[in-house]
This record gives C-alpha cells, sequence and structure tokens, in this order.
C-alpha cells in the first residue's frame, strides 16, 4: 500500500460505509485522493473512518506503508453528514445498497446538488448502468466502478460504459483505478458486466450436477480443487460468499438476459436460500460448520483391486495412449485384443457423453464399463463415472487400481460429461459469449477472471489449454445428449476450434 506522489488533487465522494464502502475510501486515500464519506447513518461514517485509519495504522506496522504515507492518508479522510457536503467532488462513487429505486433516488438528489459535469460512478454488481443512467439529467456522466470485496486486497476494478457513457468518463475513472492502486478492466454495460457472468458457469454448473445426483458437493469440490487447480471448490466458495448473494445474483443475470439458457439457476440454490442454509454465517450452507469449520466426511478408502485385464476404448485415440501409459506405470494387466475379453474391466474415455452413451456406441458390456475422465491431465485426482448398470465388482476394480499409486479418485454416477467437462465448457463457452459481444477484449476478460475470481486461467486461455475442439466437442456431446440449449457452443467457440485458432485471437 503506497501513496501516490505528485499527482493533482482530486475530491472524490463516497456513498456508502459499509465494507464495499469504507473499502473504496482506504485505496482512493491511498492514492492521494481526498476522500469525503457520506452515509445515512452517521455514525456508521466514524466508524468506517476509525476502521481505515486502523487499517493505515496496521500497514505501517507490516511495513507496507511509511509512518509519513499513512499520516497523510488518513488527513484525506472526512467525514460529511450531508449530500450537500459533495458538492464540491468531481468525482462521486455510490456504494449503497443493491437496489434500483434506491440508486436513482440518489442520484436524481444528486444531480440537484452538484456541477453537471461532475461523474456519477456506482459501484453496482449487476444493475443496468444505462438503465440506472436513464431518469438522470445527464446520463452522460453515469458510469460503473465495480470493485471487489475485500477492496484493498482485489485488485480488479470493473470500469462500465453505459450506452450514453461519454468516453471521457470511462477514460477517467481507468486513470482513478490506476491511481488507487487497482487494475482497471474496461466493459460494455451487460447483466452481471464480465467477472458475474464468468462465475456464473462455476456455481450454477456444480449446482445443477448435484441436483441431477451425478456427485455429492464434497465430492464437486475435490474434483474441482485437486483435478483442475482451483482454490476453493463452487459449493465451499457460495458457502462463504453466502448463498443469499450469489443466488439473487444468479437470478437477476439470468432475467436480465431474458432466460438465457447459460444463466438458468439452479432449485438447489433457492431451495437452500428459502430454508436460511445461507453458508458459513448461519451455520449451515451446502455443508454444516461448527466453529467456522466445515464438517466434511472424509473420503472412504479405495476398496482392495483384483487385478483382472483392462481393456482400453481406442474411440478417442489421445486418451487412449494417455491411459495405456498410466496403466503401464501402474503395472496393470491390458487386454489389448481388439475386441474386450469375457472378464475384462472397459474403460472408456467419453468427451460430454455419458457412460452409457459410449458404451452403447462401441458395442460393450454396460455391466463391465467405467469412464475415466480424460479432459484434464491424469497427474491429479482421477475421476471415473459409472453406467447405471455397472457391476459393482467392476466399479471397485477400476477404482482400486487407478488409486493404487495414491492417486484420489472420485467415482460418479453417469453424466453426460463429467463434473470438471461440464464445468469448464460452461467457464470457457460463456468467457467465448462475452468475446462475441465485444463487451470486452479477449485479454481483459481472461486478466479480470483472473484478478476477480483466481481462477487457475482466465476462460479463454482454459480453453486454450484444454483445446478448443476438445471443448467444442464437449459442448456438442452435452447438447446432443441432454437437449438443453445452455450448452450450444458460442461461434467464437466454434469458428476458432474449426480454424486451429486460439480463442484469444480478437475478432478482425
Amino acid at each position: 500500500m503506497t501513496m501516490k506522489a505528485d499527482q493533482p488533487e482530486l475530491k472524490i465522494g463516497i456513498i456508502g460505509a459499509g465494507s464495499m464502502g469504507r473499502g473504496i475510501a482506504q485505496v482512493a486515500a491511498a492514492g492521494g485522493c481526498r476522500v469525503k464519506l457520506f452515509d445515512m447513518d452517521p455514525e456508521a461514517t466514524d466508524e468506517a473512518i476509525t476502521f481505515i485509519e486502523g487499517m493505515f495504522k496496521r500497514a505501517v506496522e507490516k511495513k507496507r506503508m511509511r509512518p509519513d504515507q499513512a499520516t497523510a492518508a488518513i488527513g484525506q479522510l472526512h467525514a460529511v453528514d450531508k449530500l450537500d457536503g459533495l458538492w464540491d467532488c468531481q468525482v462521486i462513487i455510490e456504494a449503497a445498497v443493491e437496489n434500483l429505486d434506491i440508486k436513482r433516488r440518489l442520484f436524481e438528489k444528486l444531480e440537484s446538488v452538484i456541477a453537471s459535469d461532475v461523474i456519477l460512478a456506482s459501484n453496482t454488481s449487476s444493475l443496468s448502468i444505462t438503465t440506472l443512467a436513464s431518469e438522470c439529467a445527464h446520463p452522460e456522466r453515469v458510469a460503473g466502478m465495480h470493485f471487489f470485496n475485500p477492496v484493498p486486497l482485489m485488485k480488479l476494478v470493473e470500469v462500465i460504459d453505459g450506452l450514453r457513457t461519454a468516453p471521457w468518463v470511462t477514460d477517467f475513472l481507468c486513470d482513478l483505478g490506476l491511481r488507487m492502486g487497482r487494475e482497471p478492466i474496461r466493459v460494455k454495460d451487460a447483466p452481471g458486466f464480465l467477472v458475474n457472468q464468468v462465475g456464473r458457469g462455476y456455481t450454477i454448473e456444480a449446482a445443477h450436477l448435484c441436483a441431477e445426483g451425478v456427485a455429492d458437493f464434497a465430492d464437486v469440490d475435490r474434483i474441482m480443487q485437486d483435478a483442475a487447480d482451483f482454490r476453493m471448490g463452487p459449493f465451499a466458495l457460495m458457502d462463504l460468499t453466502g448463498i443469499d448473494v450469489s443466488h439473487p445474483a444468479t437470478d437477476l443475470i439470468y432475467q436480465q438476459f431474458f432466460h438465457e439458457p447459460r444463466y438458468r439457476p439452479s432449485t438447489l440454490m433457492k431451495t437452500r436460500m428459502e430454508a436460511d442454509f445461507l453458508g458459513r454465517k448461519t451455520g449451515q450452507g451446502f455443508y454444516t460448520y461448527v466453529d467456522g469449520k466445515p464438517q466434511i466426511a472424509e473420503e472412504a478408502a479405495a476398496p482392495a483391486g483384483d487385478g483382472r485385464a483392462v481393456w482400453v476404448s481406442r474411440a478417442n485415440p489421445d486418451a487412449h495412449g494417455q491411459i495405456i501409459n498410466l496403466l503401464e506405470l501402474m503395472n496393470a494387466k491390458i487386454d489389448s485384443g481388439a475386441v474386450a475379453a469375457s472378464n475384462s474391466l472397459c474403460l472408456v474415455a467419453p468427451l460430454g457423453l455419458d457412460a452409457t452413451t459410449a458404451a452403447v456406441n462401441e458395442q460393450l458390456d454396460p455391466e463391465r464399463t467405467m469412464a475415466i475422465d480424460c479432459l484434464l491431465p491424469l497427474s491429479g485426482r482421477l475421476t471415473l463415472m459409472k453406467t447405471p448398470v455397472t457391476d459393482p465388482v467392476f466399479a471397485a476394480a477400476a477404482h482400486a487400481l487407478f488409486a493404487s499409486n495414491d492417486t484420489p479418485v472420485t467415482v460418479i454416477n453417469d453424466s453426460a460429461g463429467f463434473v470438471a467437462q461440464r464445468i469448464l465448457a460452461m467457464i470457457v463457452n460463456i468467457g467465448c459469449a462475452i468475446a462475441q459481444s465485444g463487451s470486452a477484449t479477449p485479454a481483459d476478460i481472461d486478466k479480470a477472471v483472473t484478478l476477480g475470481l483466481g481462477y487457475p486461467h482466465g476462460p479463454l486461455a482454459f480453453g486454450d489449454m484444454l483445446g478448443p475442439r476438445r471443448v467444442l466437442e464437449v459442448l456438442e456431446s452435452l447438447s446432443q445428449i441432454t437437449g438443453d440449449p445452455r450448452y450450444r457452443p458460442t461461434p467464437w467457440l466454434r469458428r476458432r476450434a474449426l480454424l486451429g485458432k486460439s480463442l484469444l485471437t480478437p475478432a478482425s
């Protein structure tokens, strides 16, 4: 945390002294801006300033700021008890409650106080900037400046152009974001802007998977952490942020997109919110919490193996090679016949198909068939899938075999696409949809997602890593098996996959 030297004086008004407002005030003061903080509750304003002062003092103790820098930053903070007190600010950022009517009334009052060239920025995470500005006398000076919580730690800020926003306004806000030590990403107005759209792919698809009985919450979280390298599984994440936050945001994005199937909410999230199972803050969400710790049963030990031979499908040549290499490292008995022997375990590696369809397509005995996910490298947690009629003896044999070198293994029920295949394909496809719309550049889409959501890769880089053609195959197979339009591939993905181009290739 450093003070910005040699910057022209800039007065910023901030409305709302909650966690977001005080965070914005802190980074603005650290950036050398003169900050006027207003809240309807004067005590909240005073408490916020005291809190921010404490944060600056702690930064000195941790040697992140010099004492003179902290003193200067504290001196930039001023409480005002009336909106009129913001009259001389050049920029006003509202961080009020996420309610369109409240924000509109607030902007109406501000316009009676401030000059016509003062920028009005909203920290809204999901409300349309165009709609918010539509009743303003000067909609051209209204824009979005969406920070992420906790503001001092989250470097990203989305700067949003409404349809009538003047370009100079968002140019100015991008410069302001840099002055505050943030990484500004410029986005066109759209439901959920950029980061919240991509985030739906992670959480909604996970909820749909569990609602279908494919796997339980803990198994989905383990797969996405151990196999796909996410820092937190989707259900642990929703419990942390609060289901009363994630589900309403999902529903709002779905409504604003006129029921776009990609953003269709899950009843699994809705019913938990209605039951007040909101996550860590209520002690019960997708997990039960005791003293803030989730109560998750340990994974059962892998069964004992029976040493039977394994026949591997050649329908997916790349996957066949991966599986054979792994089996050889395990010293497994490999059935190399053109047709599986009568007592061999049959392994298939479908992309987007369920184990049943793969077995039927290849005329295999479904009672002896198991599927393995080869979209991701076979070096982390492995996911195996049963058909509805897989003999438990063969399911146990597959589990034991792949766990024999101490690799964690998750066995799931039959599903079109595995857990990671479905979730990652949705994330990639939503990123491609944003690129297709021109709401942000491909590079900015990935930058925003890695900074704002902490994903191991941005959606387009993820698609390139997995292979655009393979992601396209997953989505096409999911569409074929389920008939659900939420899996339809975007033109951005399809064209680049067919041309053999990177998903980060911008439109010409």
